[in-house]
């Protein structure tokens, strides 16, 4: 009969297993004293359940301290840690080490931001943009609730799947990295703007629809977009900024 180990047992063996190990080569640069980008390759070691953003910390922690980068919540709900991993816009947190599927892992930052450091870009346009296109309900004086009261502005559920999903917006910027014509147009309004716009746009509450149609159209507004669609792609919440796209346009067409 073999003889049942023990729990010390079993705690040793965990910690002597070897752990599968993957390069990454992370972009490194400073604006304020680097005249162009290097990449630093680094070797460490993962579990099955490890994200890219794990390994990062990891490396930060207990290799090299003055890299930088930016993350939050660690779930996929803030958006904080967009960067670029094996060439495609992705959230590092949302990133599993094995989903990657290659023993070397490429990581730079979002392209069409400025760099502030090393992987974290400067995502103040992104926001710009945002709050111009008015991300809240537009109502007229007289229809302002009383909060007092708690009155509120019900809908049924048809009125909320118009606009439920492009509502998901965690403002990651992956689609403005990706988008082809950001890379072309520093005017340009972005995807994820837009599709913000068409959020409230949708919304039988809001009273706004002709104030921010008026906003995009332009040349550098929604007639800038060449539909590559590659903002679609890309987005981790499944928001589908090309069709909210679409969409808007159908509005300005006449077409709805």
């Amino acid at each position: 009969m073999a003889a049942v180990k023990s729990n010390e047992d079993n705690k040793s063996n965990f910690r002597n297993k070897t752990l599968p190990t993957v390069l990454f080569k992370i972009a490194r640069f400073n604006p304020v004293t680097d005249l162009r980008m290097k990449f630093i390759d680094y070797k460490v070691e993962y579990e099955n359940w490890s994200t890219v953003l794990d390994a990062l910390l990891m490396i930060k922690h207990k290799i090299d301290p003055s890299l930088a980068l930016r993350y939050s919540c660690r779930q996929a709900s803030c958006g904080s840690c967009g960067m670029m991993i094996n060439g495609k816009p992705r959230l590092a947190c949302f990133t599993k080490i094995n989903e990657v599927k290659s023993d070397v892992i490429r990581i730079e930052p979002m392209n069409n931001f400025p760099i502030i450091r090393d992987l974290a870009v400067d995502l103040t346009k992104m926001f710009r943009n945002h709050k111009k296109l008015k991300p809240y309900i537009i109502r007229s004086d007289s229809e302002i609730p009383d909060f007092s009261t708690s009155k509120e502005f019900l809908q049924d559920p048809d009125s909320i799947e118009q606009y439920i999903q492009f509502a998901n917006c965690i403002k990651c910027g992956l689609c403005n990295s990706v988008c082809p014509t950001m890379a072309t147009d520093s005017s340009f309004i972005g995807p994820q703007a837009l599709t913000q716009a068409y959020r409230y746009v949708s919304d039988n509450r809001d009273k706004g629809k002709k104030t921010r149609l008026k906003i995009i159209d332009d040349k550098h507004g929604i007639w800038r977009c060449h539909f590559a669609g590659s903002c679609s792609k890309v987005c981790p919440k499944g928001v589908d900024p090309a069709m909210a796209i679409q969409f808007l346009r159908g509005y300005l067409l006449g077409f709805r």
